[in-house]
């Protein structure tokens, strides 16, 4: 199995959906010519024109309305949002049309809409430009919100997104976008609302989801050092979410960490551990942790951005405590 990029994985899941279904189309800024800001939609323009790769004017909110009106009226547009950030421009669109027109028109009409984005810190980008806001999305009933952590997901549950009939929400981090993994070529999909168990232990169970996985896998890594066994979870879509297998592992090990990238306070993580507690209290050896970026907005200075994400620290102090 060839070892591919993680943005390679998403033009291969574009490329091919692109192929199989005419309605399937592209629309965003700088998606055609420049083949993305991220290059995730590079060499499609050539290939499939400009009527199903179209360049955009800067306008988050237009973008958006443009690909729900589209949608209702029977084609599968992916919206590429340059990130997430402007998406905050989009909201309406997103959270009062795209969210709510099946059930407000009582099932007559579907917004089977994908809006793609990055997000995410780490970059020195500032405040306003390295957020993570899925818990934003994952509060707006009518959405799917998929957060992939690999490149094998990332085609997987591109390719499911775009043949869903619901609109999605999808998310990138950026700093995932270089990172290669082996990709099924060809046929690929990923179920919604199916965690994947990346590594099996039956001391502590670290469930997270997006880049924050590969912190709770090294994090286990060193664990071992401790003789700490660590389970580690990659939830891969906040909704439909798979509580039914983190109930399950956590039976098992009894002690639970929750890591995100978003703020503590009042996201996706809260949920998580709040519907931990309601289905698995009797099998907790210990209270829920949760591990996330701290309440403030995201500082430039590149020692401070640092200190205020999730760090493997932070995870293996956690679970040395829980043991």
């Amino acid at each position: 199995m060839p070892q591919i990029q993680y943005r390679e994985a998403l033009n291969q899941a574009l490329r091919e959906e692109l192929e199989r279904d005419p309605r399937v189309f592209i629309m965003g800024e700088e998606v055609g010519y420049f083949g993305g800001a991220f290059k995730v939609t590079d060499g499609l323009l050539a290939v499939y024109g400009e009527k199903r790769v179209r360049d955009t004017p800067i306008s988050e909110l237009t973008i958006t309305g443009a690909g729900v009106g589209a949608a209702m009226g029977g084609l599968k547009p992916i919206v590429e949002l340059m990130t997430i950030n402007f998406g905050l421009l989009a909201m309406d669109q997103i959270v009062n049309h795209a969210s709510k027109i099946h059930y407000m028109f009582g099932g007559q009409a579907k917004v089977p809409i994908v809006i793609r984005a990055p997000q995410g810190g780490g970059h020195q980008l500032g405040a306003q430009h390295s957020q993570s806001l899925e818990a934003y999305f994952l509060h707006s009933p009518g959405l799917r919100v998929v957060i992939p952590a690999t490149p094998a997901d990332a085609k997987g549950l591109l390719k499911t997104a775009i043949r869903q009939e619901d609109p999605v929400i999808f998310l990138e981090h950026e700093s995932l976008y270089g990172v290669k993994g082996e990709v099924p070529e060809g046929e690929h999909l990923v179920p919604f609302g199916v965690a994947n168990v990346i590594r099996e232990g039956k001391d502590v169970t670290i469930v997270s989801y997006s880049k924050c996985v590969y912190d709770a896998l090294d994090a286990a890594t060193a664990l071992e050092n401790e003789e700490i066994d660590a389970e580690v979870i990659d939830l891969r879509t906040l909704n439909p979410l798979d509580l039914k297998t983190v109930v399950e592992s956590v039976k098992k090990t009894g002690r639970a960490i929750v890591v995100y990238e978003g703020w503590r306070t009042g996201g996706a993580g809260a949920e998580i551990a709040a519907q931990l507690y309601e289905a698995a209290f009797d099998h907790l050896d210990a209270p829920v942790v949760r591990i996330a970026t701290r309440d403030v907005p995201m500082p430039y200075n590149k020692h401070l951005e640092k200190a205020a994400l999730p760090s493997v620290a932070e995870i293996v102090k956690a679970a040395e405590q829980l043991a």
